[in-house]
């Protein structure tokens, strides 16, 4: 693992900032803490060093359902393979029951050069699982450009269709071109899901940045929207703009993990117990105060992560 994307040396299930010379500082908890469980719905758990560890972590702070994300060119059966026995071990590890995990598996659209007929059939027989819940993360990135562009159409159109016939939900990765005098993945991607009549609640727009006025068309198409840790980054107010556009009835919150850290656990690698942040940063965001109120919200948030994956 990366240097910003170390775990604090200890054994616990407390939160920590990074500081400076790779020194450690506890954190609190959201304070009050939060009235709900809360949903984890997009995390590499299998990127983490001890996935059996960190899913106990999750139960321990209030998390009981992750959507693992996973691509059959890169991680090969990984998470497949180790889904099953660090679920028991986490059980070991905390009094709360390990969080119920469900699958997202497709090909990033950084790995899109590597997309053939055979990581196709593999794809297939992967979406039998019964744990496999959605075909994702897929779409378009043009921040990076690791694919070329077309690779990335093709390969983007390809698993729409894959998922249209096996009758799961999408999740996007899209990011990149927002120059609007060059290519632009969140306008390209919108156009190719709207051909392929992909558009809809069944389509969720992963790690959501877009201003106002971005994010309107896919609201209007009725997607869910997720939102990570960069939520409540300082820069991100043009993100959080967007979040206040969002009906409660299609947000979904997520960690990203291992990337994207919430403040203030920027500059360490992400779990999925730190989505708790994210959720409460949205909900004082959306004005709903501690309580009832704020309680509602946060079952809502659960509700529709359950509701976009097991539907």
């Amino acid at each position: 693992m990366s240097d910003r994307l170390k775990l604090p040396p200890t054994r616990d299930f407390n939160f920590y900032q990074r500081r400076k010379h790779d020194q450690w500082r506890e954190v609190a908890a959201p304070t009050p803490p939060l009235e709900a469980p809360v949903a984890d719905s997009h995390a590499h758990i299998h990127m983490l060093p001890d996935p059996a560890w960190e899913l106990a972590r999750a139960a321990a702070n209030g998390v009981d359902f992750i959507c693992a994300i996973t691509d059959p060119s890169e991680d090969g059966a990984q998470l497949f393979d180790g889904l099953d026995n660090w679920r028991k071990a986490a059980g070991g590890y905390a009094d709360s029951p390990a969080p119920e995990v469900r699958i997202a598996v497709g090909v990033h659209p950084h790995n899109a050069k590597l997309y053939t007929d055979a990581i196709e059939r593999e794809l297939l027989e992967r979406l039998q699982d019964p744990r496999v819940v959605a075909l994702g993360e897929i779409g378009l990135d043009y921040h990076y450009d690791l694919s070329p562009r077309e690779t990335q159409r093709d390969v983007f159109r390809r698993q729409i269709l894959l998922a249209k016939k096996a009758g799961l939900p999408i999740a996007l990765h899209l990011r990149g071109g927002e120059d609007p005098e060059a290519d632009n993945a969140h306008r390209e991607a919108f156009a190719i899901l709207e051909q392929e009549d992909a558009l809809g609640p069944t389509t969720l727009l992963h790690c959501c940045a877009l201003p106002p006025d971005e994010l309107r068309p896919w609201l209007k198409a009725d997607c869910h929207i997720a939102y990570g840790g960069a939520l409540t980054f300082k820069n991100a107010d043009a993100a959080r703009e967007g979040a206040l556009l969002v009906p409660e009835g299609r947000l979904l919150v997520e960690t990203d993990s291992p990337y994207m850290a919430p403040e203030p656990m920027r500059g360490a690698a992400c779990t999925p117990a730190h989505v708790i942040f994210t959720a409460a940063t949205l909900a004082d965001l959306r004005s709903h105060a501690p309580g009832a109120d704020r309680e509602a919200f946060l079952r809502q948030l659960h509700a529709n992560t359950l509701g976009f994956y097991r539907a």
